[in-house]
């Protein structure tokens, strides 16, 4: 019995791969830590992340940081240290990703450019699904006693 023949490899590396940066935010406030949903019709919809977006040319990712969490949340924060870097390959393109811990300096989150957001606890973090991207991150926030910023 004969099995179909894929296409051949070299085809989907004819295809531009495509290269973002990301800055990411760890908002963490009284204990807790700031998830966001993405939008059901998003790439990845309705999987949670932490809160940021792509950086734009000629912008540091900690200017990044705080337009994209206005713009997300309506929030202002102070961007604090870099907490983790992670470089990930999907199928259709690749991140470098960028994790800030910052801080809640006014406002309160709103799903602005969100579909939900939540507070939550180290042990919470396991019931929510994440993009493979965060793998890494995931697996070093559930390693720490004390998250930054908790007393």
């Amino acid at each position: 019995m004969k099995t179909p023949r894929s296409e051949p490899a070299c085809h989907a590396s004819r295809t531009m791969h495509q290269s973002i940066e990301v800055s990411a935010a760890l908002i963490f406030h009284d204990g807790k830590l700031l998830i966001a949903q993405r939008h059901a019709e998003a790439h990845m919809g309705g999987l949670w992340e932490f809160p940021g977006g792509k950086r734009e040319p000629g912008e540091s990712f900690e200017q990044c940081l705080v337009r994209e969490i206005r713009e997300e949340l309506g929030v202002e924060i102070s961007v604090g240290e870099l907490f983790e870097e992670v470089a990930h390959t999907y199928p259709e393109k690749s991140v470098h990703l960028k994790f800030f811990t910052c801080k809640l300096l006014s406002g309160e989150p709103q799903p602005l450019g969100c579909a939900a957001f939540k507070w939550v606890g180290t042990a919470e973090l396991r019931d929510y699904e994440f993009p493979a991207a965060d793998a890494q991150l995931l697996e070093k926030l559930s390693r720490l006693v004390n998250w930054p910023g908790v007393a």
